[in-house]
């Protein structure tokens, strides 16, 4: 059993991390609240863009209205952009999203590359020797769609240019304080899933349907819209991200201090242990050395 003082050490160092701990959780409390804040404010508009762009891939001959919208006969290569953090003590938060990714894409049956989004994303999939076309990592605490509009243009430019037919994103989407799910969608060509149908079908019988007129030209105008559209739902998807970060960052750490607070209760009782016991023997050498001199 370790000694008195090296107990008290251990107590010592234990109730500092719970220092440190409870400092990150408070932290990550006062920023996942702006977090929120940023993604409720723009949540409402990127949901919109998206209306706007299901709306044009509705229109007839969609494949020739711009070439974000052509749907490749044979697709030979796939992007995947990965959305991480930069920092850990997050609990399972970065790993959950490589792990979903890889669970998506590890069995496509054509070349995948990623682009990366994130310190601690870029290291795992290096770990896994994936293949990186781009990584961005020291995005501004609250960043702005400036400071996210060149991973849309490198994404825009690699569908553009052939070298990948088709864009998916991975990242996770905020919910609650409590709950944070990994999620993918595709980018890329734009794509209307079943969902999208259901929430349009209700759309429309709930209500008179969006129309849309394009001034001046219809090509003009999406040749501007779909890029910057296709842009804003990934930096949508980073703001979700960032958010979810947070809260689970701050989760983690209050999780970690409770658990601090339990083993340096558990440490100290050990330390009473012990040190009732050193006074318990110097006790009985006191009552022992009494009689030895006593019987003399």
């Amino acid at each position: 059993m370790a000694s008195a003082r090296e107990m008290k050490l251990r107590i010592k160092s234990v109730k500092n991390i719970a220092q440190v701990t409870r400092a990150l959780e408070t932290v990550s409390a006062s920023k996942v609240r702006k977090a929120v804040n940023a993604v409720t404010a723009t949540r409402s508009y990127a949901t919109k863009a998206w209306q706007v762009l299901k709306h044009v891939a509705e229109q007839p001959g969609r494949d020739s209205l711009h070439p974000l919208l052509v749907e490749r006969k044979k697709v030979r290569n796939t992007l995947v952009v990965v959305i991480t953090g930069d920092r850990g003590l997050a609990g399972a938060y970065n790993s959950n999203v490589i792990r979903y990714a890889s669970q998506r894409f590890d069995k496509n049956t054509v070349p995948v590359k990623y682009v990366a989004i994130g310190r601690k994303g870029r290291d795992l999939l290096y770990r896994r020797r994936k293949e990186l076309l781009g990584e961005f990592s020291n995005l501004p605490a609250a960043p702005s769609f400036f400071d996210v509009s060149a991973i849309g243009r490198l994404v825009v430019d690699a569908y553009k240019n052939g070298e990948v037919d088709e864009v998916f994103l991975v990242y996770t989407n905020f919910i609650n304080m409590a709950r944070q799910t990994a999620t993918v969608k595709k980018l890329l060509p734009l794509e209307l899933t079943d969902e999208n149908r259901v929430q349009d079908f209700e759309q429309h019988h709930n209500g008179p349907a969006a129309a849309y007129d394009y001034e001046p030209d219809q090509s003009i105008i999406l040749d501007e819209i779909i890029p910057r559209f296709t842009a804003l739902q990934v930096y949508q998807a980073i703001l979700e991200s960032q958010a979810s970060e947070h809260a689970a960052r701050m989760v983690a750490m209050h999780a970690a201090t409770d658990n601090a607070k339990d083993l340096a209760g558990a440490y100290q009782l050990a330390y009473n242990k012990v040190r009732q016991q050193g006074i318990t023997n110097d006790i009985l050498d006191i009552v022992g050395g009494a009689e030895a001199l006593s019987a003399k």
